[in-house]
């Protein structure tokens, strides 16, 4: 146990029992420090970066995890991607208004497509764009983290099965994507799925159904939503998927993108904000580019 609990914001994060501390509402990351990859609990406020403060998870962050008593400044870590997926399961045309700029029609079950595990990457690491893929589009998304083992859930139940919430880009090469028919080469590449810059476990008073989502280019905004306009919510979504797969603790289900997509280029930087959970900041490079 480390000799001095998270303070502030997450103080009442945690609960003290003898030999261990349970997470019950904290940010949960990934870093690499000068000691190698771990899981961590953030505490601090993300407006004051300076003060928030790394403490080293022993193991994994499911069910109830316990401190090593280490911990670092985040200022002197690298942040990772929070979690290393099995799967990233991408759900399609889920608010109407990215339907219509993409002349859709909405669908009345959600359509689901998968990427893989090594899209992931973690905040302010750059999306590199293939040579032959042009326009490529950021996609602004609430992120679901799976924190149990499960299938067939009932929407009324996806609340127990899940870890946390965090930000995703689902970057898509649009030209791919339109003449392939399918979305597996479009949203695939490597780089192609950005996540962070930390799972929150519970958005409390917030609820995931209404949350503000800007995505930013440059500092311009492009997209401006709520969750709420969503057409399929968290608990359906995780119904449906769950009815199809077994979902496994740390995989990641992404949940739409709204109106607003656009095109980036190599020097542009990407900044997505969703309300209680933050912000998720990427380069864009050209592939081949450092």
């Amino acid at each position: 146990m480390f000799a001095q609990a998270p303070t502030g914001a997450a103080a009442s994060a945690v609960l003290a029992l003898p030999g261990l501390i349970r997470l019950i509402r904290m940010r949960l990351g990934r870093i690499a420090s000068p000691d190698g990859v771990a899981f961590v609990g953030i505490d601090g406020e993300p407006d004051d970066p300076a003060g928030m403060t790394a403490h080293e998870i022993a193991e994994h962050p499911f069910g109830t995890p316990t401190f090593t008593g280490r911990s670092w400044p985040l200022a002197d870590v690298r942040l990772l991607a929070p979690i290393l997926a099995s799967k990233v399961v991408g759900v399609g045309k889920n608010y109407t208004g990215h339907i219509a700029e993409m002349g859709g029609r909405p669908p009345a079950d959600p359509v689901i497509f998968l990427k893989p595990n090594t899209a992931i990457i973690g905040p302010n690491a750059p999306i590199r764009l293939p040579a032959n893929a042009s326009p490529v589009h950021f996609e602004g998304e609430l992120a679901i983290v799976i924190g149990r083992p499960c299938k067939d859930v009932p929407a009324g139940e996806a609340a127990d099965n899940i870890l946390g919430y965090t930000i995703g880009n689902d970057v898509s090469a649009r030209d791919q994507q339109q003449a392939d028919g399918q979305w597996t080469r479009a949203k695939g590449h490597d780089t192609f799925c950005p996540l962070g810059p930390w799972i929150v476990t519970d958005l409390d008073p917030l609820d995931p159904a209404d949350l503000e989502l800007r995505t930013a280019v440059n500092g311009d905004v492009k997209q401006h939503a709520r969750t709420s306009l969503m057409i399929h919510d968290v608990g359906a979504i995780v119904e449906w998927i769950s009815a199809i797969m077994t979902l496994l603790p740390g995989d990641l289900i992404l949940t739409g993108t709204p109106a607003g997509v656009g095109p980036i280029e190599d020097g542009d930087t990407v900044s997505i904000t969703i309300e209680g959970i933050g912000t998720l900041t990427n380069p864009v490079v050209r592939k081949g580019k450092s």
